[in-house]
């Protein structure tokens, strides 16, 4: 038997938060380098019952694109949009005779609005220090959309939340350019990107999987950052001083 998965079908029950967005682009501390638009490249990769592990043929190209607000010098805030293709398969998985029974694979897009919180280690962006660099934590929120046709429809929306969180790089080329690596898990609550679920765990039957254990998927890649960077204009002491008079 085998079961071909390669989209949802379902309706959509959440919408990102407008509110999010409102609160990225308001003007929450006035200091250069407060605002920053960037995008990337990468992949994503998905662990489910079709995928455990470390297995890189299972990457599918995925890019972003991001506004980031600096609200200190320590911690950002970053709305994004990212993109690309999932995909799984049980012929991919290292030798596993009810994987071979089963024979399931799935191809899907993803689609993820996400809204996250950065911090950095080092005080990298300061005019004053020499370190050019830094590494940097970061956790949030997101909404992500699947879509594609299944040969086996479930009773599910197609629209679901999930948490990012994961860790990244930067560095900084010049006062406006900076280039950055990043690694990112997405625990989600959710066990049908796969389509295999409603499996109990312990009898094992070759046409579900684990409905106690949830999917997720991942993002890796690496982004360039443009800062809309000001610096302050001098001013004459002698013109200060005749102010103050």
């Amino acid at each position: 038997m085998k079961l071909k998965y390669e989209i949802y079908k379902g309706k959509s029950v959440i919408g990102f938060p407008i509110f999010v967005f409102l609160l990225a682009f308001s003007p929450l501390v006035s200091y250069a380098q407060e605002t920053e638009i960037g995008f990337g490249v990468g992949g994503f990769k998905y662990s489910g019952d079709l995928s455990r592990g470390i297995n890189f043929r299972s990457i599918r190209p995925a890019g972003t694109v991001f506004f980031r607000n600096n609200i200190s010098k320590a911690v950002s805030f970053r709305v994004g949009l990212t993109a690309g293709g999932l995909a799984g398969s049980d012929s991919s998985t290292p030798i596993d005779p009810f994987a071979e029974n089963r024979d399931a694979s799935f191809s899907i897009f993803l689609f993820e609005a996400s809204t996250v919180f950065e911090y950095h280690f080092l005080k990298w962006r300061q005019e004053h220090t020499l370190i050019r660099w830094t590494p940097y934590l970061f956790g949030g929120l997101a909404i992500f959309g699947v879509s594609g046709e299944s040969e086996k429809p479930a009773e599910y929306s197609n629209i679901q939340p999930a948490i990012p969180f994961g860790l990244g790089f930067k560095y900084v080329l010049n006062p406006k350019w900076y280039v950055g690596i990043e690694f990112g898990a997405r625990k989600t609550f959710f066990d049908y990107l796969d389509n295999l679920s409603e499996g109990d765990g312990v009898v094992k039957n070759f046409d579900t999987g684990n409905r106690f254990d949830n999917d997720a998927y991942y993002y890796m890649g690496i982004s360039l950052t443009y800062s809309f960077y000001t610096i302050p204009c001098p001013v004459s002491p002698y013109k200060r001083n005749y102010r103050s008079r």
